[in-house]
């Protein structure tokens, strides 16, 4: 699905957001660490065995899942009756946490993902073959003679303001229908 809805995204409405792990969320909100680490590994090994490449980009991902992981909010478990300024008051919390994950998903992924295209300019003097759309930025950036690792990061920060919070906010409420179709066991007592 994470593949899938890139291509959409980036092929078909011509949106430039990576928007390549929101199913990677959720499932590490639904379900936690290492079913998210699956999830993660295998939306880029798919591609990497399809075009014959790899992509140090899987880090990216890797680094959400942790992040999502020590940061995720619990979904307040509110009991029948429960007054209505107490639900309100629970979701609030809710949503300034995911707030708070957002903001440090957007920096972490901004950062490495600004290191990482760095590594083929580095090994290789040259940079990527293809066209990311954090490209869109960077001539600008690169016009006031910033430093290539600042361009890199610079560049990835207006994509993954947005991308990011779709990718948070998103995943989490995925995540919240995914725990309530996913059937639960139940041990007899």
């Amino acid at each position: 699905m994470n593949i899938l809805l890139q291509k959409i995204f980036i092929n078909f409405l011509r949106f430039p957001l990576f928007m390549d792990t929101i199913f990677t969320a959720a499932i590490t909100f639904a379900f936690g660490l290492i079913p998210g680490l699956i999830v993660a590994v295998f939306s880029w090994l798919v591609p990497s065995i399809y075009h014959g490449t790899f992509s140090f980009f899987v880090l990216c991902s890797i680094t959400e899942v942790l992040i999502i992981c020590a940061l995720k909010p619990r979904t307040p478990d509110i009991p029948a009756f429960t007054p209505k300024e107490k639900i309100i008051a629970s979701y609030t919390v809710v949503a300034a946490k995911l707030m708070i994950l957002y903001i440090i998903c957007a920096i972490a992924i901004s950062v490495l993902g600004g290191l990482i295209n760095l590594l083929p300019q580095i090994a290789y003097g040259t940079h990527t073959d293809y066209f990311g759309v954090d490209d869109l930025f960077k001539l600008g950036l690169i016009t006031n003679n910033l430093p290539t690792l600042a361009v890199n990061i610079l560049s990835r920060i207006p994509i993954n303001i947005v991308d990011r919070f779709i990718v948070i906010f998103g995943g989490y409420l995925i995540s919240r229908a995914l725990v309530k179709i996913t059937p639960t066991t139940h041990s007899a007592a």
